[in-house]
């Protein structure tokens, strides 16, 4: 995921605008622009303490799991899950319990060596 995630966010973003969050979460709509014919996708999701990213609700006959995905940048995803967690984000979709992912993308800005622009994920089902 992490890797078609780098490569739809290298191809659809500008140099100018390549670090930064909202570029990242545009790039996250794109990749999932397809998903429409299965979600309801809602950015900045009111849930918890805060605001999820993005929240990806099935329609009515789409036998698809919930996610709740959370976006950082030069952590790591596990921070991400670890602050949907913490912010109980998922009392949000709550009805979706036991079929609910929890999507933790990070993006590494650094412009320099292994990790130069770098995606990595974690997905974990609840």
């Amino acid at each position: 995921m992490a890797e078609e995630l780098e490569l739809v966010h290298e191809e659809c973003s500008s140099v100018l605008t390549y670090n930064d969050e909202n570029s990242l979460a545009c790039s996250i709509y794109i990749a999932y622009y397809t998903a429409r014919n299965y979600y309801k996708i809602i950015r900045e999701l009111p849930a918890g303490k805060g605001f999820a990213d993005y929240a990806f609700v099935p329609l009515r006959n789409a036998e698809k799991p919930a996610m709740i995905v959370e976006l950082k940048y030069d952590r790591n995803a596990d921070t991400a899950i670890k602050q949907i967690h913490d912010n109980r984000y998922c009392g949000a979709l709550k009805e979706y319990s036991g079929n609910l992912l929890l999507v933790g993308i990070n993006y590494d800005k650094d412009t320099k060596g292994e990790t130069a622009k770098k995606h990595s994920c974690v997905i974990e089902r609840v």
